[in-house]
């Protein structure tokens, strides 16, 4: 086989496989459902823990002493 019907074949078997190739499906947003956030719930049952675990979601009952600050950024000279 001479290298033009060669490179004309592999040209084409290419275009082809691009071409008949499934298209990937989009990603789907997430929603804030999807996290599974610290909460505060009062009458939320509290899971007793032995060993190492993971916990989804658990219910905070105190988290140190939060505050807040302005944010202050000089830009320029």
């Amino acid at each position: 086989m001479d290298p033009l019907t060669a490179a004309v074949i592999l040209v084409s078997a290419y275009a082809l496989g691009t071409l008949l190739a499934p298209k990937p499906k989009s990603p789907k947003p997430s929603a804030l459902s999807d996290f599974e956030i610290p909460t505060a719930e009062e009458g939320r049952a509290i899971p007793v823990i032995f060993g190492t675990v993971t916990v989804k979601g658990p219910n905070v009952t105190w988290y140190g002493d939060l505050r807040r600050s302005a944010v202050k950024t000089k830009s320029g000279k």
